[in-house]
């Protein structure tokens, strides 16, 4: 039988409201005033963060931080360094059962965002042993595409930040190892180039239009200083270290593991990891064999695939075409209701900048979570270069065959990255939520 069956509904609700009050009351109190000092305490994080990384906060739609750099004096690092450390351990004493369910969830998030910095400080030591952490240092696309601010306000904010090369330049030179990893220098040189090339020409052509000569005579002399520190550090990894450079890159079991457990959240270890990759691609190798054989049953399945290979845009079209195409996957995308689409701003395709050549064949530029003006969305496509040769033209253009390049569009932009994005903006997560995210669930 019931126990309504033997007590009055009035002693019921007195029960109830007594255990409302005597229980439930303090715990919700205590859980608020522990997701209020977690709050507190992230949001301290959060603005040493964007103070040592302007870029960074630039970027996000911050834009407090406009014609801001980074301090790569030595002391700058170890001074941030300090900092991770002592957040890490501010962080890690919180107790998780103390808040509530969002709060607990941003501490996991923001825990292991400190720990990828702290990763990336000390296993990958990318400030003393990684040129490419200089030579990307002066990114300065997202004063040119988006319009967050008069072209005149983002024009001095280049000239701040080109004014600091010098700086950076000298920075790298003190910090950087005596011998470093040949691929990460050779890598930097591509991206010291690019980089150089971008600020002569693209970003000079962005703001010709900005009338104020005086303004375009300050950003003329900074941008050619900026561009001469670019090429003589290009030069001097060719020659200093270039020739000392070792092959010593990997980062090994353990620190693999680490950082799969503190950034990723992955307890597994490297080898399970391995065993279910390696299940995978059999298993893809597998489906792969059966559809060449649908395609063409008296050929190899390699052989299939250098014919697929063979469908490609040419060099003057590539663009182009992905542009079409990728509005054709889009709607496909509405059409049979695979997700929604939170916006109707698209995608724009265009040729990928010249200083992120060196590492992308396609890639994804949203606006920051954080931006409340400018929208602007790029997909990035590497086009091939006019010095190649015929032979190097056509072997780049067989890897944007329309098969795979369909397949990388939809990876990108519909339902990928891009949708990923509008809806982590449309979701509206906290700010610990918007800064930091999973390298393995974003590209898993």
């Amino acid at each position: 039988m019931r126990l309504a069956q033997f007590m009055k509904p009035a002693l019921i609700s007195a029960l109830v409201t007594g255990f409302l009050l005597s229980a439930v009351a303090p715990v919700n109190l205590t859980a608020a005033a522990s997701d209020a000092e977690f709050t507190k305490l992230a949001d301290e994080f959060l603005a040493g963060y964007f103070a040592w990384r302007p870029l960074a906060g630039t970027t996000a739609g911050l834009h407090e931080y406009d014609g801001k750099i980074t301090d790569y004096n030595r002391a700058s690092i170890e001074s941030e360094l300090a900092r991770l450390r002592q957040f890490e351990g501010r962080i890690s004493a919180l107790k998780p059962a103390s808040l509530g369910a969002e709060a607990r969830f941003d501490w996991q998030v923001l825990l292991a965002g400190v720990r990828g910095e702290l990763f990336r400080f000390q296993e990958m030591a990318s400030y003393i042993r990684n040129p490419m952490t200089y030579a990307g240092a002066l990114d300065l696309n997202i004063y040119a595409k988006r319009n967050f601010a008069p072209a005149e306000d983002r024009l001095r904010s280049i000239i701040a930040i080109e004014k600091d090369a010098p700086k950076i330049f000298a920075a790298a030179r003190v910090n950087l190892e005596k011998s470093l990893p040949k691929p990460y220098v050779e890598t930097a040189i591509e991206i010291s180039d690019g980089a150089a090339d971008f600020l002569a020409k693209d970003l000079a052509a962005a703001f010709k239009g900005v009338g104020d000569e005086t303004l375009q005579k300050e950003f003329a002399d900074a941008n050619q200083r900026a561009v001469a520190e670019l090429r003589e550090f290009s030069a001097w990894l060719k020659q200093e270290k270039l020739p000392t450079a070792h092959d010593h890159y990997a980062l090994g079991r353990e620190s693999f593991a680490k950082m799969l457990r503190e950034s990723e959240l992955i307890g597994w270890p490297p080898e399970k990891i391995l065993k279910l990759g390696l299940k995978q691609l059999r298993a893809e190798q597998k489906i792969f064999a059966q559809t060449a054989r649908q395609i063409d049953p008296k050929q190899k399945p390699i052989d299939v695939f250098k014919a697929i290979q063979r469908d490609h845009p040419t060099e003057q079209g590539l663009i182009s075409d992905v542009r079409k195409n990728l509005e054709a996957i889009r709607q496909f995308v509405i059409d049979h209701r695979i997700v929604t689409i939170p916006s109707e701003v698209r995608a724009a395709v265009e040729d990928t900048p010249q200083y992120l050549r060196a590492t992308s064949f396609a890639s994804m530029d949203t606006p920051g979570p954080f931006e409340t003006k400018a929208t602007e969305a790029y997909y990035y496509v590497t086009p091939v270069e006019g010095d190649w040769t015929p032979k190097q033209k056509e072997e780049w253009l067989t890897a944007f065959n329309y098969y795979t390049t369909d397949i990388v569009s939809i990876h990108e932009a519909y339902p990928g990255h891009y949708v990923q994005f509008l809806w982590l903006n449309a979701s509206n997560p906290s700010k610990v939520g918007k800064v930091f995210d999973s390298y393995a669930f974003i590209e898993g």
